[in-house]
């Protein structure tokens, strides 16, 4: 049960301050703006009444990355908060202006996902990024960092995991996606962060931007509720038979080398054949006077929905397809 009308408010995330058997509320502050007024991250915390795993995640770190909104409300609404060990947290919104500004940036020049683990004297974006990360996600076991495509893209449901790494190996497989991708988490983002302080960590692309697809967010929290009951924390319940994901071990952007109106032909989750066409460009007159072909055998896992393409403009994201059983290094 939810307590609708308290809302804790406080400078970090302190598992002990939330009662167990219910699901609060709560803001942290992050920053201040230029009329001093505080910047707050909005918190659901469902408490178990038995010691467990902090499961954490978060949305939105890119501002226009709403379908991890929603599933993060929707998990909160469906959990058995008195069969729970240990303590769910989620992070409605990471990027609170972003959000606001109805950007992916934060502040209109930052990449967020890019400056952490961030500065405590530094930059506005730095000290948001260095805050969150020590008054927030150091204080879990685990992090699922739910994403979407940036504008004038498409995403498929995918999952970025070290494939190397044995409990983000097991996290992605469990979240049941349409693909896993081999990423090796980098410093500057928030699951490379996480991974630096020992949480395994993993990125679940929901995807497309600035909407909420309501049969991604299904299925993204069916994943995330089998792998909070992997983690001892819910019971166990058997789930649905879907398509095992398809497993890519690398990954490449094809970008257009000419300007023009761009048309991109393969669905996203489909499986494309070397030298087969993918995308045409048009000249202003109707006329195809370009086309472009896959360099490989491979997986569509996202692509431009931009007709708008001058030169440099990406296409599609391709993934190279590996067996369940190739290993990883």
């Amino acid at each position: 049960m939810t307590d609708a009308n308290k809302i804790h408010r406080c400078q970090q995330l302190d598992i002990d301050d939330f009662p167990p058997g219910q699901v609060s509320k709560a803001f942290v502050h992050i920053v201040a703006d230029g009329l001093g007024c505080s910047i707050k991250i909005p918190l659901l915390v469902a408490r178990g009444r038995k010691i467990g795993p902090v499961f954490g995640l978060t949305a939105a770190v890119h501002g226009n990355e709403l379908n991890g909104v929603r599933v993060i409300h929707n998990i909160f609404e469906h959990i058995p908060v008195e069969r729970l060990k240990g303590t769910l947290v989620g992070v409605v919104c990471v990027n609170v202006p972003g959000l606001h500004a109805h950007e992916r940036a934060i502040y209109r020049q930052f990449d967020l996902n890019h400056m952490f683990p961030g500065a405590a004297d530094g930059n506005v974006a730095q000290v948001y990024a260095h805050r969150l990360l020590t008054r927030v996600i150091s204080k879990f076991d685990y992090l699922v960092d739910l994403h979407t495509a940036s504008f004038g893209r498409i995403n498929s449901l995918y999952v970025r995991a070290d494939l190397g790494n044995e409990t983000t190996r097991n996290m992605a497989l469990l979240q049941r996606p349409q693909i896993i991708l081999h990423n090796p988490p980098a410093d500057s983002t928030l699951r490379g962060a996480a991974m630096e302080l020992g949480i395994p960590a993993i990125t679940v692309e929901i995807g497309d931007p600035q909407r909420f697809q309501p049969r991604f967010i299904r299925s993204t929290r069916a994943g995330l509720r089998d792998l909070l009951a992997d983690a001892g924390m819910l019971p166990r319940r058997k789930r649905a038979d879907a398509p095992a994901p398809i497993l890519c071990g690398s990954s490449q952007w094809l970008y257009t080398d000419h300007g023009g109106l761009l048309e991109v032909l393969p669905d996203v989750a489909v499986r494309v054949t070397r030298g087969e066409t993918v995308a045409r460009l048009r000249d202003a007159f109707g006329d195809i006077f370009s086309s472009f072909v896959a360099p490989h055998d491979g997986v569509v896992i996202g692509k431009s929905n931009n007709p708008v393409g001058p030169t440099g403009s990406r296409i599609l994201h391709l993934g190279h397809e590996i067996g369940s059983t190739d290993v990883i290094g």
